[in-house]
């Protein structure tokens, strides 16, 4: 696709004090760098590390911008933190969240073959929590969708303050002679992560991102995002 005026990325994610979460998402934002030649990219977070959002959309107030949430879901931080940011700022809008997309179940389910997949294994999608109810919607709709990739039913656990936690879901489902794994939707390693794997599961798959090279899939859902924002601003300026 051609984007005529090529608007800044910002990729905007949460921000972690984890060294190697840190470096998977940076590896991340490095391969839309390299896949976007002519667009100027920056990082941001919403918490945790600097530069924050508002700082990094006024260094850039006289440009156009687009925020990339690098979020799995549409949560507190998109409605508020980001929606906040460009709303105030003429010519800044905001992308969807990265999740829920097919690319993301996509991942998921190579992470879980990655862990040796078994058809008699039960899952259990481990999230961070949240109490907003649109963010709960996309959990349950990437479950939903991982249930239908994987034909069989994947049940939705958290880790942190709202929703079902991760080791009642792993205990509920837990059969003799069967193994529960949790599939990670979690960007990168991490606080969260590391929950996940105090959660009593067999198994707990890599996060989303990790030491690894960025997956594909995951470049091309940002750029896609990106683009996908740039074509809604231009239709609605017309």
């Amino acid at each position: 696709m051609r984007i005529a005026s090529r608007p800044v990325l910002i990729a905007c994610s949460h921000g972690t004090r984890s060294a190697r979460g840190a470096a998977a998402v940076a590896a991340l934002v490095e391969a839309v760098r390299r896949a976007l030649p002519s667009v100027e990219v920056r990082d941001t977070w919403v918490d945790v590390q600097e530069p924050a959002l508002p700082e990094v959309a006024a260094s850039v107030a006289d440009r156009p911008a687009v925020v990339v949430p690098l979020l799995l879901s549409a949560g507190y931080h998109v409605h508020h933190d980001i929606a906040g940011v460009v709303t105030r700022r003429p010519g800044h809008v905001a992308a969807d969240p990265l999740g829920p997309h097919p690319a993301i179940t996509r991942t998921l389910v190579s992470r879980l073959h990655d862990e040796g997949l078994r058809p008699d294994d039960t899952v259990v999608l481990g999230a961070s929590a949240s109490s907003d109810p649109r963010a709960l919607a996309d959990l349950r709709a990437t479950a939903a969708d991982l249930s239908v990739r994987l034909g069989r039913r994947v049940e939705l656990g958290h880790v942190g303050h709202c929703g079902t936690p991760l080791g009642e879901v792993v205990a509920a489902v837990r059969r003799p002679g069967r193994r529960v794994l949790v599939a990670s939707h979690l960007l990168a390693p991490g606080h969260f992560h590391d929950a996940l794997g105090r959660a009593g599961a067999d198994v707990v798959t890599a996060p989303l991102l990790d030491e690894r090279r960025p997956d594909e899939r995951l470049v091309s859902l940002v750029l896609e995002r990106y683009a996908a924002a740039c074509a809604h601003d231009l239709a609605t300026a017309v």
